[in-house]
């Protein structure tokens, strides 16, 4: 690939060449895709509608390798897109890959399945354990990657295997809970690899007991969290403090930066106003990240992904 003056330009007509579903778009706004609702385009930005498409995509991938960023979006419930956006191809699973099947105990779901579906479901379907999804607005894909989790459980406790594609290899690999190295919200899933499903072994459990879990978690989650656009927790906790309390701590609660405000009812999150700036939210998690250290002598690690900057 060392001839081509714009691989860029290069790979936007190979995949055009394939013909995808959803075709392949240019300079597509990809902020508006998360929760932030702020951010600049992809290069290029491509949904393969299932596992056959993606193949292929990977396929043209392969005669790209190191020359071009790739990043795979899930819902973009933890991720922060530059005001300048993303050089790069940007990837987001598409409706094939939103299947969800029920077998005794056991729910397999698709990567681009979002957790409240699949935790409505799973008490529809008289299972347990996985209520906690209904308050986390991610993928399955994604939550499987940063091992998500809330309300004091986590992709981990009933995860029992992930089908992971190797985008550099173009294969299919099915890995054991064991073989993801799941921990706080990290995983061994690489920037190269799309978490395609995951199988889950739930408990039997009461349909009508499970609605009232969901409502009780949805009802605390709007009392303690804000809404509003944000991407929920800001900053990994350390192990002995939360963030949330480091940061109110360090007086940073309520702190604003241009168009974006730590949230008043929850330190730990950042919101930004309608038509906001993404660089105003990273400027405003350097600056609280240098008040609690400052403070507390703890540096905080930022739990958003940043994309661009």
């Amino acid at each position: 690939m060392s001839n081509k003056t714009d691989p860029l330009a290069e790979l936007g007509r190979r995949l055009d060449d394939l013909a995808l579903k959803e075709g392949c778009r240019r300079w597509s706004p990809i902020g508006p895709l998360t929760t932030y609702r702020v951010g600049g385009p992809a290069a290029l930005f491509i949904k393969p509608y299932d596992i056959y498409e993606l193949t292929r995509v990977a396929r043209v991938l392969e005669g790209f390798s190191g020359e071009l960023p790739v990043m795979v979006l899930g819902r973009g419930s933890n991720l922060l897109v530059a005001d300048s956006g993303f050089l790069g191809l940007a990837i987001q699973l598409g409706v094939g890959f939103a299947d969800i099947d029920t077998e005794g105990t056991r729910m397999t779901a698709g990567g681009a399945t979002r957790l409240p579906v699949l935790a409505r479901r799973s008490v529809l379907d008289g299972l347990s354990g996985f209520e906690w999804g209904v308050g986390i607005p991610g993928s399955v894909g994604g939550a499987i990657r940063m091992n998500a989790g809330g309300h004091g459980a986590d992709i981990a406790d009933s995860l029992v295997w992930a089908d992971v594609f190797d985008l550099s290899a173009g294969l299919l690999n099915r890995r054991l809970v064991s073989e993801l190295g799941l921990g706080y919200r990290t995983s061994l899933v690489t920037s190269e690899e799309v978490v395609v499903s995951g199988c889950f072994d739930l408990s039997p459990g009461n349909r009508v007991v499970g609605e009232s879990l969901l409502a009780e978690i949805v009802q605390w989650r709007r009392e303690n969290q804000p809404g509003g656009t944000n991407a929920g927790s800001v900053f990994t906790n350390p192990q002995t403090h939360t963030a949330g309390s480091l940061i109110e701590s360090a007086g940073a609660k309520g702190l604003r930066f241009g168009t974006a405000e730590v949230s008043s009812k929850h330190a730990n999150f950042i919101q930004s106003d309608s038509g906001g700036k993404a660089d105003d939210v990273l400027a405003l998690m350097v600056r609280v990240q240098e008040l609690v250290f400052s403070t507390h002598g703890i540096e905080l690690e930022f739990e958003t992904v940043l994309l661009g900057f």
